[in-house]
């Protein structure tokens, strides 16, 4: 267990550190590097909710219709919200918005009511329960690679900048 603990950090922090390389550089983000990321999220969500293989095999096919679905839905709120321009406010696309808001969350909501229950019929109570923290400490793990690979970034690029004031003077 402590093996594929150490296994899954150290690829996660590969995969965030290739996901922060390629948004610093202003390119797209890499599609191995999310690929990597998603093998990882499997990995980790895997023993954290201790899969077994026969659960894994009916779990993920639904998990990520789930995942995909939930995506397409919070996709329509992001679009809209691009739709305002915060420099002239148009008060009837913000009530829109707000009302759009609503509707995602209540969709969002069925969805989870939804597949909770299909999935359900794969894990226990237990499972489920450990599968929200799983998700959110993933996402937290991976914000927090991110996170250090930018500040190390910075730190190189200040020691870059200090030493090319050095050799001027």
């Amino acid at each position: 267990m402590n093996i594929m603990k150490t296994f899954v950090g150290s690829l996660l922090f590969v995969a965030a550190a290739m996901v922060a390389h390629a948004q610093e550089e202003g390119v797209p983000t890499d599609p191995t590097a999310q690929e990597k990321i998603k093998a990882l999220r499997v990995a980790y969500i895997s023993e954290r909710l201790q899969l077994t293989p026969n659960q894994a095999e009916k779990f993920w096919p639904i998990y990520r219709e789930f995942a995909e679905e939930r995506k397409k839905v919070s996709m329509e709120l992001k679009a809209a919200q691009r739709d305002i321009n915060p420099n002239n406010p148009d008060p009837e696309k913000q009530q829109r918005l707000v009302e759009l808001g609503l509707q995602v969350k209540q969709r969002e909501l069925d969805l989870e009511k939804e597949y909770s229950g299909r999935l359900m019929k794969v894990i226990n109570a237990q499972q489920m329960l450990n599968l929200r923290q799983a998700e959110q400490d993933f996402r937290t793990l991976v914000q927090q690679q991110v996170q250090q690979r930018r500040i190390q970034q910075q730190r190189r690029e200040n020691f870059r900048e200090n030493q090319r004031l050095r050799q001027r003077n």
